[in-house]
C-alpha cells in the first residue's frame, strides 16, 4: 500500500473488533484434554431433551449416508471448518472446500460496513455458488450475529437488546420478534444466525449482560423456546424450513453467565447442581423446540473449557439432551484449550466440537486436521459424525436439494410490521421505578425539554452489536426508518398540543416545566463492556445539566440507557421520575408511546415492563442488597412512592479503574501515572469541553510517558485492537516523532505531518504492529511513551485500547 493510503487508513475514525491475528502451529499435545473431577458432568443428573424427529428423517439419514460415502476425507475435513469473510474469498473454496462462513462483527460484505440487503446478499450467493461448484457440491451455512434484529445492516429493525425483552415477561412477543429477525436475515440471503443468547447473568460486571434476557432461568427457558420457533418455525418431517426463516443457534454452552467477577471468557467456580439449575434450563427447551446448532462457550467451568470438555459437549449435550444438531465454536475459541492453538486442536472435535469457528485461522487449520485425521488422531467415527451433524442442519434448511430454498426477498429488511412490532416491543420493556407527584405521562399542552447525551444520540439507545461489533459509531443516518428518543417525544409533545425542544447541553429559549433527561452508559458490547463495579459515574458535565435544572424548579424525568441494572441511587433521587429503559433499539417512538399523554390526557400504552435483574442499592455485584428487587415496576395504574434511596457506593469507586484507558479527558487514570522529563511542558486546554485535554510542548528532545504496574493485554491483542491517539498536532517537526507500547517502538512522523495542524484526530495503531516489533502484550507496564524532537507539539485528549474494525497497516518500525 502507498504511504499515502495507510495514513489515511491509520487515522480514519471508526470501531470494532478486526480480524484476530493467527497463530504459527504447533504440534498437537493432546487428542483430547483430561477433565478434572470437578469439571466432569453426571449426565443422568441433567435433564433430559431431544431433538424433534421432524429434525431428520429415515429417508434424510440415508441421503445423509450416500452423501457422505462419496466424499474424500479432504472434503469432510474441510465441513469442519468456518472463515470469516474478511480473511477468505469464494475461490478459495475451489481448493479448501469448507463448510461455513461467517461475517464476524465488523466483516461487512467487500468491507462496507454500510451495505445495503443487495449487497450483502451479492456477497452470501458468491459464497454459495462457489461451494456448489466445488468439491462435493455441499453449499456453505452462512452466519452472522444478529442478536437484537438484523443488527448489521443499515436500515434493518432493531428491536431491544435482550435484557429488555427479559422486562417485557412476554415469550409470544419474543416469538414474533425472532420470526420478524428471520425474515430480514433470510431478505439478505444469510441461513443462519447466532441467537439466541440463553445466557443467566450472575454478575452484572459483566459486559454482556444485556445479551441475557433475566436472572430467571425459567423465563430464559420459555424465552429460548420462543424465539427458536420464531426463528425456524415449526419443523416439520421431510419438509425444508421455509425461505423467511433460518436456523437459530442456543448459546454459549455453557454457563458464560456465572464466571467468577463476570470476566469476560472466564471460569465458572460452581457446582455441577447450581450449573444445571441456573445456566442449562434454557437449553432442553431450545432442543425441544429444533434449534438447528449450539455454540460451545468461550468461558470455563470449574478450570476447564467448555470447547474441549466432552462431558458437556457429547455425554450431556448430544447424548443426555438429544441434541441431533451441529455444536459451533466461538471466534477461535478451540485455540484457548490447553494444548491447542487456533491452527491445530484435535482436542475440540474429540471432545464434540463439529464446526470450527476459525475466522482467520482457517487455512493452517484446514491443513492439520486433515494431516490428523489420516493420522487417527482424529478417529474416522467422530470425522463422520460431525459432518453428518452439519449435512443434517443444511438439508434441513433446503440448502441441498436440486432447487435450493431461496432467502433474498430484501424488501423484507425494514419492513413496516417488524417496525411496527419493534415499537411494541420498546413500550413493553420499559420499567417505571419513580414517579413521584405523577410528573409522568407528560400532560397535553406541557413546554418539554428533552435533553442528555443519550437525547438524540443512535448508539446509545441501541447498544453494542449494531452495525459494528461495538457499536460506537452507529448513527441515525444508519436508520431513517428509525427516531431518536428526543426526537420521539418532541414530535408526539407537539401532536398533544405542547412545546418541545432537544438540546443536548439543556439550554433552553423558555423555561420548560419538564426536563426528559436521557443518560446512561455509552455503548459496548464483549469483553469491553467489563466493569470493575456497577456505579454509573455521570459526568461533571451531566451533574451540572440536573443540579442547574433542579434549582430552576423544573421537574426531572430520568430516561437512563443501560445494558444492565446500575447503582444511580443519586440520580434517582433527584428525578421525580426514573425509567429503566434498558437498550431500546431505534424505534425511539416506542418510548414516547409511554411517556406522553395524547391529546385526550391518556398515553398510547402504560408501563408494562419488570425488572428481569434486581435494582443494586450499592456499586457491588453481584448483587445482594437491592434498592428494587427483580420483577418490579410500577405503572399508572399502579403507583408507589420511591423511598430516599442510599448513595454510598459502599467500596473504593477510585481503586477500580480500567487498565484499557491511558489517558481520559486530560488526565492519567489509576492504576497509570504520567511521566515526563524536562525538555517537556504542559498546560491544561479546553479541547471540547472545560479542561478536557492537555498540551504538550517539547522544548527540547524529550519523552512522554504512561507507566503502571505491568497489565496482560494478549486478549486485546487477539481481538484485533488498536492503540487510538484522540489528539490535535498543534506544531509539526521534521524527524521523527516516536511512539512506543510496551517495548517496542514505530516511527509515527509521517502521520503526524499528515495530520491537520489544529484539527483534532483520531489517530489508530493496532496492537499486532506493536506485537509484530517485539512488544510482550502479555506484561505492558509501559502502554505509551511519545519520544519528539524539540518544536514538537500536540494536545493529547485520550489514549486508549479500543476494538477497531478496518484494517489499518503498520508504521514503520524505528530504527535505532
Amino acid at each position: 500500500m502507498r504511504k499515502s493510503a495507510w495514513m489515511a487508513a491509520v487515522m480514519l475514525t471508526c470501531s470494532g473488533t478486526a480480524i484476530s491475528r493467527a497463530e504459527q502451529p504447533r504440534p498437537s499435545i493432546a487428542a483430547t484434554m483430561p477433565t478434572a473431577p470437578d469439571a466432569t458432568a453426571n449426565p443422568a443428573l441433567w435433564p433430559a431433551a431431544k431433538s424433534p424427529s421432524s429434525f431428520s428423517t429415515p429417508k434424510d439419514e440415508a441421503r445423509i449416508s450416500a452423501i457422505i460415502a462419496r466424499m474424500t476425507l479432504e472434503q469432510k475435513v474441510g465441513q469442519l471448518i468456518q472463515a470469516d469473510t474478511s480473511a477468505i474469498t469464494p475461490e478459495d473454496l475451489v481448493q479448501y472446500p469448507l463448510g461455513s462462513i461467517l461475517a464476524g462483527g465488523n466483516s461487512g460484505p467487500f468491507g462496507d460496513e454500510r451495505a445495503n440487503a443487495a449487497t450483502w446478499d451479492k456477497l452470501v450467493s458468491a459464497f454459495h455458488d462457489a461451494s456448489r461448484k466445488s468439491g462435493a457440491g455441499i453449499p456453505v451455512l452462512f452466519g452472522v450475529d444478529a442478536v437484537h434484529g438484523h443488527s448489521n445492516l443499515p436500515g434493518a429493525t432493531i428491536f431491544p437488546h435482550n435484557i429488555g425483552l427479559g422486562a417485557a415477561r412476554d415469550p409470544a412477543l419474543i416469538q414474533r420478534i425472532g420470526a420478524a429477525t428471520a425474515a430480514e436475515i433470510a431478505g439478505t440471503g444469510i441461513d443462519w444466525t447466532f441467537a439466541p443468547t440463553l445466557a443467566v447473568p450472575q454478575d452484572l460486571r459483566w459486559g454482556r449482560s444485556y445479551e441475557g434476557y433475566a436472572a430467571d432461568p425459567a423465563l430464559v427457558a420459555a424465552y429460548g423456546k420462543a424465539m427458536v420457533m420464531g426463528l425456524q418455525g415449526k419443523l416439520v418431517a421431510g419438509k425444508p424450513v421455509n425461505g423467511s426463516r433460518v436456523a437459530a443457534t442456543a448459546k454459549h454452552f455453557l454457563a458464560d453467565g456465572g464466571t467468577a467477577d463476570g470476566k469476560d471468557q472466564g471460569d465458572a467456580k460452581i457446582s455441577e447442581s447450581e450449573l444445571i439449575a441456573k445456566h442449562a434450563m434454557g437449553y432442553p427447551a431450545a432442543i425441544n423446540a429444533g434449534a438447528l446448532t449450539v455454540m460451545a462457550s468461550f468461558s470455563t467451568w470449574n478450570g476447564a473449557k467448555n470447547h474441549g470438555n466432552k462431558s458437556l459437549l457429547t455425554d450431556v449435550l448430544k447424548d443426555r439432551m438429544g441434541f441431533a444438531g451441529l455444536v459451533v465454536g466461538d471466534w477461535n475459541g478451540h485455540g484457548q484449550i490447553p494444548g491447542c492453538t487456533v491452527t491445530d486442536c484435535p482436542a475440540a472435535i474429540n471432545a464434540g466440537l463439529d464446526l470450527f469457528m476459525a475466522p482467520d485461522s482457517w487455512k493452517l487449520l484446514f491443513a492439520n486436521t486433515l494431516r490428523e485425521a489420516r493420522e487417527g488422531v482424529i478417529p474416522a467415527a467422530r470425522i463422520d459424525d460431525a459432518v453428518r451433524r452439519i449435512l443434517r442442519v443444511k438439508l434441513k434448511l433446503g440448502m441441498m436439494d436440486a432447487k435450493p430454498v431461496q432467502r433474498s426477498n430484501h424488501v423484507m429488511v425494514g419492513a413496516a410490521p417488524h417496525l411496527a412490532l419493534a415499537r411494541e416491543a420498546v413500550a413493553k420493556s420499559l420499567v417505571l421505578l419513580k414517579n413521584d407527584g405523577g410528573v409522568l405521562p407528560l400532560r397535553p399542552g406541557a413546554n418539554v425539554l428533552v435533553t442528555g447525551v443519550g437525547a438524540d444520540n443512535m448508539a446509545m439507545q441501541a447498544g453494542g452489536w449494531t452495525i459494528t461489533w461495538q457499536g460506537t459509531d452507529t448513527t441515525a443516518a444508519d436508520f431513517p426508518n428509525g427516531q431518536t428518543i428526543g426526537q420521539a417525544i418532541a414530535t408526539q409533545v407537539v401532536a398533544a398540543g405542547g412545546k418541545a425542544s432537544v438540546s443536548n447541553d439543556g439550554t433552553f429559549a423558555t423555561k420548560p416545566d419538564v426536563a426528559i433527561v436521557v443518560l446512561g452508559e455509552r455503548p459496548y458490547a464483549e469483553f469491553q463492556g467489563d466493569v470493575p463495579d456497577i456505579a454509573f459515574r455521570a459526568t461533571a458535565e451531566e451533574e451540572n445539566l440536573i443540579a442547574r435544572l433542579k434549582a430552576q424548579g423544573t421537574k426531572i424525568v430520568t430516561v437512563f440507557l443501560s445494558g444492565r441494572p446500575m447503582f444511580a441511587n443519586k440520580l434517582i433521587n433527584q428525578s421525580d421520575a426514573f425509567v429503566a429503559a434498558w437498550l431500546p433499539g431505534t424505534q425511539g417512538a416506542g418510548v414516547a408511546d409511554v411517556l406522553v399523554a395524547r391529546a385526550n390526557g391518556k398515553p398510547l400504552r402504560d408501563f408494562t415492563g419488570k425488572l428481569p435483574f434486581a435494582w443494586p442499592d450499592d456499586a457491588q455485584s453481584p448483587v445482594v442488597k437491592p434498592a428494587f428487587p427483580a420483577g418490579y415496576g410500577i405503572s399508572y395504574a399502579r403507583s408507589a412512592k420511591a423511598p430516599k434511596l442510599n448513595e454510598d457506593p459502599r467500596m473504593d469507586l477510585a481503586a477500580a479503574a480500567s487498565t484499557d484507558n491511558f489517558f481520559v479527558r486530560g488526565n492519567v487514570p489509576a492504576p497509570w501515572h504520567l511521566g515526563m522529563d524536562g525538555a517537556i511542558t504542559v498546560r491544561s486546554v479546553d479541547l471540547s469541553a472545560q479542561e478536557d485535554a492537555r498540551q504538550f510542548t517539547w522544548n527540547a528532545d524529550g519523552v512522554l510517558s504512561i507507566e503502571g504496574s505491568p497489565v496482560n493485554l494478549m486478549r486485546q491483542l487477539d481481538g484485533g485492537f488498536v492503540l487510538l491517539l484522540d489528539w490535535r498536532i498543534d506544531r509539526t517537526v521534521v524527524g521523527p516523532v516516536k511512539v512506543s507500547f510496551g517495548d517496542a517502538t514505530l516511527d509515527i512522523g509521517d502521520l503526524v505531518r499528515a495530520a491537520p495542524v489544529g484539527t483534532t484526530t483520531q489517530m489508530r495503531i493496532p496492537l499486532r504492529c506493536f506485537h509484530d516489533a517485539g512488544a510482550n502484550l502479555a506484561a505492558v507496564g509501559a502502554p505509551l511513551r511519545l519520544t519528539a524532537p524539540a518544536g514538537f507539539t500536540a494536545t493529547l485528549r485520550n489514549a486508549k485500547v479500543e476494538s477497531s474494525g478496518i484494517s489499518i497497516p503498520c508504521p514503520p518500525i524505528h530504527q535505532k
